[in-house]
């Protein structure tokens, strides 16, 4: 069991370093400059976290939060920036794509005729990679660009579900954790070809990078293990009132109601409202996911109105409940003995247990003579 543990915790990142690798390799075909490589450092930072993860956790995750994942994020962020930001050459015209077709097809039979003139299976198989690696070299770069943020994403769903889990979430937790990042990537893969495709978004690098700067901010829910993970709440927290019942007993559908309202479709509206009242980018899909955005946030909010109430509710006593101890009416009395405390059977003595009177004297003359 352990072995399989370090083996998808060690495969895992390794994927994290190969796809990062495939960014930074397309940066520098773009921007035609060997110093881009420079990116490829960053995956020294995951390299130092699996290290010290196989020493001290011996390959399972940690609790709340994966620090493959965001490690994962630094490693290949910077990349799609930069692609995203050369926009020269992410509109390919219908010529580069026809060229790209006849090289592809050209380069795919000259291996068939030299594959039956050859006896060696070594040198084919490298003249069928160098012609794949040529294909790829030649495909629009508009295509590449939306193949890494599509492979981007599919990365971090299944390199979720291929990490260790740690002590602080379980497979059920894990499971409802994917769906909601499945869905997630969808809106926000919608979000970024929707907005950055239209021409006049492009015309404004301020607007471009405020964009990048909601996608960025986006992805940071993917190292969270918040939403899914609720607290046991003791007893002293519940004593101390609505608030700290609320926060406790509601902390994983509050972590849920904050990342979509602060993290996704909060800024994700804001971005469609403002492309659509002050860029005059009106489309049919930019108006649904603005409505769509706009739904969830209200759903969200009432959400956390019916938690609260609910909340309040439970913090209360019960209107026909008792009003208080031994009918004091919820204020401190003197404590006397109950017929509780007597015991089934009821002992002399005990008749006037509230509080002592004085001893009364046989002489009726009034003295105050104790008895003897």
């Amino acid at each position: 069991m352990e072995g399989l543990v370090l083996l998808n915790a060690l495969a895992t990142r390794l994927l994290f370093v190969l796809h990062s690798l495939v960014g930074v390799w397309r940066v520098t075909e773009v921007k035609k400059e060997p110093w881009y490589w420079l990116l490829a450092l960053l995956n020294l930072l995951l390299f130092l976290e699996t290290v010290l993860t196989l020493k001290f956790k011996s390959g399972r995750g940690y609790k709340w939060f994966s620090p493959a994942i965001f490690l994962y994020l630094i490693s290949i962020v910077p990349s799609l920036w930069l692609l995203e930001m050369h926009h020269e050459t992410q509109y390919c015209s219908i010529q580069s794509e026809e060229n790209s077709q006849n090289a592809s097809r050209k380069e795919d039979f000259n291996p068939t005729l030299m594959s039956s003139e050859q006896t060696n299976g070594t040198d084919d198989l490298i003249k069928t990679a160098k012609v794949f690696v040529s294909n790829l070299s030649t495909v629009c770069e508009k295509v590449w660009t939306l193949g890494l943020h599509q492979t981007f994403l599919l990365m971090l769903i299944i390199g979720r579900w291929l990490l260790p889990i740690g002590g602080g979430i379980t497979r059920d937790q894990l499971s409802q954790l994917l769906l909601i990042f499945v869905g997630t990537a969808a809106d926000i893969l919608e979000f970024t070809s929707e907005t950055l495709e239209e021409q006049n978004v492009r015309n404004s690098p301020a607007l471009v990078y405020a964009i990048l700067i909601i996608w960025t901010w986006s992805m940071l829910q993917f190292p969270l293990d918040l939403a899914v993970q609720s607290v046991a709440c003791p007893v002293s927290v519940t004593a101390r009132g609505f608030l700290g019942l609320f926060f406790c007993r509601y902390s994983a559908d509050l972590w849920n109601i904050g990342i979509s309202v602060f993290i996704q479709d909060g800024p994700f509206l804001v971005v469609r409202l403002i492309l659509m009242a002050h860029f005059k980018v009106i489309n049919q899909m930019l108006v649904f996911f603005a409505a769509k955005n706009f739904l969830v946030v209200v759903l969200q909010l009432y959400r956390l109105a019916v938690l609260a109430l609910g909340a309040r509710a439970s913090s209360q006593p019960p209107a026909g409940g008792p009003r208080g101890q031994h009918g004091c009416g919820g204020q401190p009395c003197e404590r006397g003995l109950s017929p509780q405390d007597w015991g089934s059977e009821p002992q002399e003595g005990l008749a006037l247990p509230l509080r002592a009177t004085p001893v009364a004297s046989d002489d009726t003359s009034g003295d105050p003579h104790p008895a003897p």
